[in-house]
């Protein structure tokens, strides 16, 4: 299962450079999964109320390969790599047309609101295979 996400990069986001800082690509990607997930209809609100459980993001392995500018039009791509009982992987890229400037390999887990771990959901389970 796939996703798309469009980012506009403004000033704000770039250094003095015109270059986008790097913690700003994992404010993209992660902007994607919230977009990603609300599109699967699934509501984390009602997952916090109801179940008591939220989505934690366990792993980030990023890799920067090329700059982002200032004015510049991304697209992240999100895939799902493998779905367990407790956890997701994503690889999610970051590109400008075609040239790939930013991946990363992107693990979820499910907590409790306690911060104790959690199993994804099972309806989760099955929207993501």
């Amino acid at each position: 299962m796939s996703h798309t996400f469009p980012v506009r990069v403004f000033y704000e986001d770039t250094d003095m450079a015109g270059i986008v800082y790097y913690a700003n690509y994992l404010r993209y990607i992660e902007r994607a999964r919230s977009d990603w997930v609300l599109q699967l209809g699934i509501d984390q609100l009602k997952m916090r109320d109801e179940d008591g459980i939220v989505f934690a993001v366990r792993r980030v392995e990023a890799d920067y390969l090329h700059p982002a500018k200032f004015d510049d039009r991304l697209t992240v791509h999100t895939e799902t790599r493998a779905v367990t009982g407790a956890r997701l992987i994503m690889h999610q890229e970051i590109r400008r047309d075609e040239e790939l400037l930013f991946q990363a390999e992107v693990t979820i887990v499910c907590v409790s609101l306690s911060g104790h771990p959690a199993r994804l959901p099972a309806n989760i389970r099955l929207q993501l295979h």
